[in-house]
């Protein structure tokens, strides 16, 4: 199946680093990869169906440091749907005038929604029905923009019932706030002061981040598997829903 990355910050960061072990693994995940960047109320997007080891997309991508709080990275390896543009992985939808982006990692069996005419699929992937579908229950359930906290008790509800049909690794973001939910595996790490060095798991490749923050940033990384080898990753449990803000998780399990 795929790979998802986040990242989730107080202060705008770049993930050239993290996105570059990353990409490594499009060995293995080679249907295509994306990544979307939140800059105020506004979305980088970059998407191609070329395997991010190969892609000339992915390679400006290694050497762009874009600053961001929020950020969802994915490789794919495609389980439903073809190999093309349209089904490659963060989507992004509007809601109450917002940018929401959305990644999955899984296969849902029989899930096939009703879909009202706002939120429609543009490819033919279980992972845009379920973000179509999560998003058209989250416009029934709240007039305008909640609070995370009122966002993290409807998602707590909304999950469960797409998680039935299969594994639902997602992440979601509409840029305060970056949601996870495991179904198998998901990771995370928290990187704040006192910052030390950091070594890839997937390349030879070092970075002091002592030499690149300040003493109040908290950072916020999320990946399928641990990307570096000398940091404490934590393992999500099977159900486990967060929402980080701030560089910071909350619980927002049921």
């Amino acid at each position: 199946m795929c790979e998802l990355l986040g990242m989730n910050s107080n202060t705008p960061t770049d993930i050239v680093f993290s996105f570059s072990g990353f990409a490594t693994r499009a060995t293995e995940h080679a249907d295509g990869f994306g990544i979307a960047f939140f800059e105020g109320r506004g979305v980088r997007l970059f998407v191609d169906h070329q395997a991010a080891v190969s892609s000339p997309v992915a390679e400006l991508v290694k050497h762009y440091p874009i600053k961001s709080l929020n950020t969802i990275a994915h490789i794919r390896k495609a389980t439903q749907g073809q190999v093309s543009l349209e089904n490659c992985h963060p989507f992004v939808r509007e809601l109450w005038g917002r940018y929401w982006v959305f990644a999955h990692n899984g296969n849902l069996v029989d899930f096939h929604p009703k879909l009202h005419a706002t939120f429609k699929p543009v490819g033919d992937t279980d992972s845009e029905r379920a973000f179509c579908w999560l998003m058209q229950e989250l416009a029934k359930s709240h007039a305008s923009m909640p609070s995370v906290t009122e966002l993290n008790h409807t998602l707590g509800e909304l999950v469960p019932q797409v998680a039935r049909h299969g594994t639902f690794n997602f992440m979601l973001s509409q840029g305060e706030a970056l949601w996870v939910h495991c179904s198998t595996h998901l990771h995370y790490l928290l990187r704040q002061h006192p910052f030390g060095h950091a070594r890839l798991q997937d390349q030879d490749m070092e970075v002091n981040f002592a030499e690149h923050t300040q003493a109040g940033d908290r950072v916020a990384l999320v990946a399928t598997q641990p990307l570096t080898l000398n940091e404490d990753w934590v393992a999500m449990h099977k159900g486990q829903l967060l929402a980080f803000v701030g560089g910071q998780p909350v619980d927002s399990s049921s």
